[in-house]
């Protein structure tokens, strides 16, 4: 029994031992792959059907979005109505999500329920008819909601940066007009569907406290489905723009601006990425960063500056994001330079370096607190192509990277010239 009397040793973060649970695997009779994590003291689950169905795969902008979206609108045997209704008399929340690379449908639900719901799941894979009116709302409803976005500095500033970095034609780049919503047929969608998610690549990520049966559930409602374990490649180049410096008014009467700075990076198989996020988190990646106690704390321009590394499959970069007072946005951009000016010429003091890495540390212990959580990491790595190796030698390079180490990465990533930099008023 602990003596209440004595206060507990405390103890680094830094130096406690990690381990990343692992997952089991097995596949269905199409080839589909099932990653579980079985954990837990709550009989609740976590599936996630994740497809090779992003904007990477589309032909025309949205489409890709749109379908994902759709998916929940009506199936041969059921309304967009009847659906929510089904899922919401069991408690359950099914959520649709489209991303670059990737689309996903993820379920979330008591254990017992599987049963009645995952047969509904399965209906949205092979029997989605994309009505006309419920293609129509949505229409409707993105296309007043991008009006009204578009009157927003930062929401503006998000997509500019992206076509900056990447180009307008790289799907990274790419934004969307309500030109593109006018322009959407529904035969569009029914040809992308069909080829991308009844036809379509699927994994599959279970957490929580699965039942016994799970396996044979899956199969039975998933393992008889057209799927394919083949992904079709698509390569982009990334066109960049040639200027680097941009002045956008977009609120006359706007008391702020919006401040994004980018530079392209290489993706996580690049060996210095690991490191580089040591940087970052010293250069503007906690709220103790340098850019917030300069920039937030000193100056008092913004009450948040961030950076980080954008966590893209293939292309990606390292931005700065921060919204300041419109008279401030250029001295704000200024102190910026000069932080990265300090990184590049002197050495990060070992007091600071101490605790960003007990930060780190302590911020991977919670990403890792509770098997919803382990088996987003576990999802984020098979989608990236890597392996646990990855886990612990980043947790390596936290524990021992040097100050001299940093302040040569500094110099090699952190130069001004290769930013790009953007004011949006």
């Amino acid at each position: 029994m602990p003596n209440r009397k004595e206060s507990p040793a405390i103890v680094d973060a830094v130096n406690m031992d990690l381990k990343l649970r692992p997952y089991e695997y097995f596949t269905l009779s199409n080839k589909v792959p099932v990653y579980t994590i079985d954990a837990g003291a709550q009989d609740v689950l976590l599936i996630e059907w994740v497809f090779s169905a992003g904007n990477w795969y589309e032909d025309k902008n949205i489409v890709a979005a749109t379908t994902n979206f759709m998916l929940k609108n009506g199936t041969k045997q059921k309304t967009a109505f009847a659906i929510n209704e089904h899922f919401e008399f069991y408690g359950a929340y099914l959520n649709r999500s489209c991303y670059n690379e990737t689309a996903t449908i993820t379920l979330h639900c008591l254990s017992k329920h599987l049963p009645h719901l995952l047969p509904v799941v399965a209906e949205l894979f092979t029997e989605s008819i994309f009505p006309e009116e419920e293609l129509a709302i949505y229409k409707q409803n993105q296309k007043q909601r991008l009006e009204v976005n578009l009157k927003k500095c930062d929401f503006v500033a998000n997509r500019l940066i992206d076509e900056y970095v990447y180009g307008f034609h790289h799907p990274y780049g790419k934004y969307t007009s309500t030109i593109d919503y006018d322009s959407l047929q529904k035969s569009e969608l029914e040809s992308f569907y069909k080829k991308f998610y009844t036809e379509g690549n699927c994994l599959l990520f279970v957490a929580g406290k699965p039942p016994a049966d799970l396996q044979q559930q899956l199969e039975k409602y998933f393992g008889g489905l057209p799927f394919t374990q083949s992904v079709i490649q698509r390569v982009y180049q990334q066109t960049p723009a040639d200027t680097r410096h941009y002045r956008i008014n977009n609120d006359p009467n706007g008391v702020q601006g919006a401040i994004r700075m980018a530079r392209p990076f290489p993706n996580r198989h690049h060996p210095d990425f690991p490191k580089v996020q040591v940087l970052n988190n010293i250069f503007g990646g906690f709220f103790g960063s340098r850019l917030m106690s300069n920039i937030r704390e000193d100056k008092g321009y913004t009450y948040g500056i961030h950076s980080y590394l954008q966590n893209h499959i293939h292309d990606t970069a390292w931005m700065i994001s921060t919204e300041a007072g419109r008279d401030v946005c250029e001295a704000t951009i200024d102190e910026v330079y000069k932080e990265m000016e300090i990184l590049r010429k002197e050495t990060v003091d070992p007091e600071e370096l101490d605790l960003v890495r007990n930060y780190i540390i302590g911020s991977l212990l919670g990403d890792l607190d509770g098997p919803f959580q382990v088996i987003a990491r576990w999802k984020n790595y098979i989608l990236n192509g890597l392996t646990e190796e990855y886990f612990y030698n980043s947790i390596h390079t936290v524990r021992n990277i040097t100050a001299e180490e940093l302040r040569s990465l500094a110099q090699q990533y952190l130069n001004p010239d290769d930013f790009y930099e953007l004011v949006v008023i």
